[in-house]
């Protein structure tokens, strides 16, 4: 027997304690193809599968992958907006790259700090934003929570975590987003951090109703199959708009959704040039509104056209620096 086939053997029987299946056994039991089920490891499309050598094993249990070759069709409306203007900005912002290393630096701070501060205080943490900015010098501020100390020192790990992904130009998958996910919540609820929730939930103050725990995994499938495929032609803030609005649908995890969605959203804009956006705490009222509006209509227009005023108003700020 060879190493592989011993390492191979190892996981599937005893491994973690938890029963793998190989690529022949998971084609019977899904009925798809042994071709077909590499080519979603590969994609990393099947959660937890690990490759051992030239062979993978497949949790047992793990859900069966949605076939992305079946168009997923929902009726969403109010998706035209002209972005002309956008992209005129976005074009007098990159006749000025490169940009010196003083100015990017100088940007990042502004970035970090703001939205850090913005985005936590959007989900109720209450350090200001002159204390964030100590917090994440790294001085403690008397009076506040470990928890809020650790969400700002979490939220700027979780941003220079998608700069980096953004600049690599890789694209949105599960297994990013549970990354970005375990990051927001490192060392406050390891339990959870980066795991999908097991209950079901309510959002206080919102019409709509996440659906159950148990659809989380198909519809995280079908929300990475949509954004690989039905709106891989859309315009770039188009895409970054629908992918906050639907993963925020989902509401996959406990805690650390909106975070989470904030940063897939500027992910994608950074991903194709475009400026980062915050979304302003004493916008959120009108910020949960438009969302709201979103996940029980599917028009989608009031939520883009907040994200598109914003995308200007960043491009604005980093041209008057720029000139």
């Amino acid at each position: 027997m060879t190493l592989t086939s011993f390492l191979y053997r190892y996981i599937i029987y005893v491994g973690d304690n938890m029963k793998y299946m190989s690529i022949k056994e998971a084609s019977e039991k899904w009925g798809i193809s042994d071709s077909r089920i590499r080519l979603l490891c590969r994609e990393g499309r099947v959660e937890g599968a690990k490759k051992i050598g030239r062979n993978w094993t497949i949790p047992f249990d793990v859900a069966k992958p949605i076939d992305g070759r079946e168009r997923i069709k929902k009726d969403y409306s109010g998706l035209e907006y002209d972005f002309t203007f956008i992209d005129s900005l976005k074009r007098e912002i990159d006749n000025h790259r490169p940009f010196s290393k003083q100015l990017v630096e100088s940007l990042q701070e502004k970035l970090l700090v703001e939205w850090t501060y913005n985005s936590n205080a959007i989900e109720g943490n209450t350090l200001t934003i002159s204390e964030t900015k100590v917090v994440l010098e790294g001085f403690t501020i008397g009076g506040k929570t470990m928890v809020e100390h650790l969400e700002t020192v979490n939220h700027r790990d979780a941003i220079l975590y998608i700069e980096d992904l953004a600049s690599n130009k890789e694209s949105i998958s599960e297994w990013n987003i549970r990354n970005i996910h375990s990051l927001i919540l490192k060392e406050i609820d390891k339990e959870n951090a980066g795991k999908y929730r097991t209950e079901n939930v309510l959002i206080s103050g919102a019409n709509h109703i996440p659906p159950k725990h148990y659809e989380i995994g198909d519809l995280m499938q079908e929300l990475i199959e949509e954004y690989n495929n039905n709106w891989k032609d859309y315009h770039p803030i188009l895409r970054a708009t629908l992918l906050h609005g639907e993963f925020v649908k989902i509401h996959p995890f406990i805690d650390g959704n909106g975070r989470t969605a904030r940063l897939l959203l500027n992910f994608e804009l950074m991903k194709n040039g475009y400026t980062p956006i915050i979304i302003k705490n004493d916008a959120r009222a009108k910020y949960y509104e438009v969302l709201d509006q979103a996940h029980t209509t599917m028009n989608y227009e009031p939520f883009i056209k907040l994200v598109a005023e914003l995308v200007i108003e960043s491009e604005q700020l980093w041209l008057s620096v720029l000139d």
